[in-house]
């Protein structure tokens, strides 16, 4: 059984793939991420994530949610991603658009993730149980 090709990255010591679907909200849900707060936001993303060499797969900027699906390098841990896109954007969307200083903080603490692998968990086992892979 053959594996479907993936670009997997290469790191030093390691080969894969990590990939998280994460997603947020302002702080009261309120619906503030449109016009030019969400293109600058969207900006704001992109910069980020060229400087930390993460690779934006899918991002959606509603007014009131976040949806990002991004791959990244194994040494980073989710909630660093999150503070990263967090931090940078609330600092900076909130610094160029004063009347999101109303809000005490532009995001919410919380926040949803998932992984997201290339393969499903049956086509794994079935690659690790296939007699051909054993080589005793």
């Amino acid at each position: 059984m053959k594996l479907k090709a993936i670009d997997y990255k290469h790191y030093n010591h390691s080969v894969g793939l990590a990939c998280v679907h994460i997603v947020w909200i302002p702080k009261r849900r309120k619906r503030v991420l449109i016009g030019d707060v969400a293109t600058r936001c969207r900006e704001i993303f992109y910069e980020l994530a060229i400087e930390k060499e993460w690779e934006i797969k899918a991002l959606e900027i509603a007014p009131d949610h976040i949806h990002l699906f991004i791959c990244h390098q194994p040494d980073y841990a989710i909630s660093q991603i999150v503070q990263a896109f967090k931090g940078r954007s609330s600092r900076y969307l909130r610094r160029e658009f004063p009347h999101l200083l109303k809000l005490p903080s532009l995001w919410t603490r919380s926040y949803f993730h998932t992984t997201a692998g290339s393969v499903s968990s049956k086509v794994i086992m079935e690659y690790i149980n296939d007699p051909h892979h054993n080589t005793h």
